[in-house]
């Protein structure tokens, strides 16, 4: 696969097939995760696992930042024709996540617990947290890495192998939670040991094949030297996906804040499925984006305003139409997807269908807004894309998700995703249109 030609909309759809199919696989791992736990462990590790996640996440999204913020400028360079400026801005970028994940890791497993007890974690839930918790921090490494190096395959033209090294690590994921769970009865900690230990696949092998001989791809893994300017465009580059991932995250603990209020721990399971439902559809719309934005990124480099236009059009399309597809599969597995996590309890199992039924509309504008943010950063403009999915989760979601209760009752909690993308929806073509003359589209 190439950066450069035309790109129609059965182009597009059918190149973004690896890697959507690589991130929805790479979402499967806390699902299985959570399958494996509330049906084997309970209810008071699947909420504990549920709580601390979030936090973990926060501290994985700088991987993703720095990945998709880097795959911008590598594939913009490589658009100016200059190969080996952007292999070594490949092996830098590779180089700080690795740096960074040690760095982070550290203060993480240390502070677990204050931090459990200060998203919401009570008496049991606490222990159960900081055991999950402190065992992804040892792991965050291998996490940070395979979260980073995703958005390359698309711009080494190997989309394919980012999917079959997903769906190795699913199934290594799948594999030893059954083994340290049911064999070993490790619990909750067996659930974590065998995500972490499924990621030093998913995050160290590519990083060896680009290294290796074996390489037959556009780009190469050489130890190299930092260069501040090149590490903070990739990072004002992908900051909105970074922003967009801590900000999901807060919003989640703002979830779960408000749920142990008004549900307890039923509460937090019945929004955890939803969540799970959440990871699978945004997984789909991510892995569009990371192929679509190394497009943008290559055309603008090369000043192919066109090109420009006809990405635009066609992404706009396939979001709407990949938004009514998912909004309704979501309506539809409401009632299936509660009974296959919490089946075992007839009322949290009536809770997670009403909110479900609730959330869904959201999926339906989400590829729209997630779009924007990642138009944005393919054309290297990381303040406006941060802003786009800032607002997204931060102020919209988060302000709906206090405010609506009070208007609404309980069922203003579930509302308040529905309501967060209208508003996304409005500011996301305020955007486009605002800078539609600078770059020509």
């Amino acid at each position: 696969m190439t950066l450069g030609g035309h790109y129609g909309a059965r182009r597009l759809f059918i190149s973004s097939l690896p890697l959507i199919g690589m991130m929805v696989l790479i979402s499967i791992y806390s699902i299985v995760d959570g399958l494996f736990v509330s049906n084997l462990v309970g209810t008071t590790a699947f909420a504990a696992l549920n709580l601390i996640w979030p936090a973990i996440g926060v501290v994985g999204a700088l991987g993703l930042m720095v990945g998709t913020g880097g795959a911008a400028l590598v594939s913009k360079t490589l658009g100016e024709g200059d190969e080996p400026r952007a292999n070594r801005y490949f092996s830098m970028f590779t180089e700080f996540i690795l740096l960074l994940s040690v760095v982070l890791a550290v203060p993480l497993f240390i502070w677990m617990e204050p931090l459990a007890v200060a998203i919401g974690a009570e008496g049991e839930m606490v222990r159960q947290c900081v055991i999950y918790g402190r065992i992804c921090a040892a792991g965050m490494p291998a996490f940070m890495m395979q979260m980073g190096i995703q958005p390359f395959f698309m711009v080494a033209g190997r989309p394919r192998m980012g999917t079959w090294i997903s769906l190795v690590s699913g199934l290594l994921n799948i594999g030893l939670d059954a083994l340290f769970i049911i064999v070993c009865g490790w619990g909750l900690a067996g659930a974590a040991a065998g995500s972490m230990l499924a990621c030093c696949f998913g995050g160290f092998y590519p990083l060896w094949y680009f290294s290796s001989r074996f390489n037959r791809s556009s780009l190469a893994f050489k130890a190299t030297g930092f260069e501040f300017g090149p590490l903070a465009k990739a990072c004002s580059n992908g900051l909105s996906e970074f922003v967009g991932n801590i900000s999901f995250n807060i919003v989640s603990m703002c979830y779960n804040w408000q749920l142990m209020r008004f549900y307890g721990e039923n509460g937090v399971a019945a929004y955890s499925v939803i969540l799970y439902l959440g990871f699978i559809f945004v997984a789909v719309y991510s892995g569009y984006n990371m192929t679509v934005t190394p497009l943008v990124g290559f055309n603008f480099g090369a000043g192919n305003k066109r090109e420009l236009r006809s990405l635009l059009r066609h992404s706009l399309t396939l979001m709407l139409v990949l938004g009514v597809i998912l909004a309704g599969t979501a309506e539809l597995l409401a009632g299936p997807a509660a009974r296959l996590f919490v089946g075992y309890d007839s009322e949290l199992t009536a809770l997670t269908v009403h909110a479900t039924r609730l959330y869904a509309p959201s999926f339906l504008i989400t590829g729209l807004t997630l779009f924007v943010s990642a138009w944005f950063t393919g054309l290297n403009n990381g303040p406006v894309s941060a802003l786009a999915s800032f607002s997204r989760t931060f102020v919209f979601e988060l302000s709906c998700v206090f405010l609506l209760p009070v208007l609404l009752g309980v069922n203003g909690i579930w509302l308040s995703a529905p309501a967060a993308e209208i508003l996304s929806l409005f500011l996301g073509a305020a955007l486009l249109l605002r800078f539609r003359s600078r770059y020509g589209y």
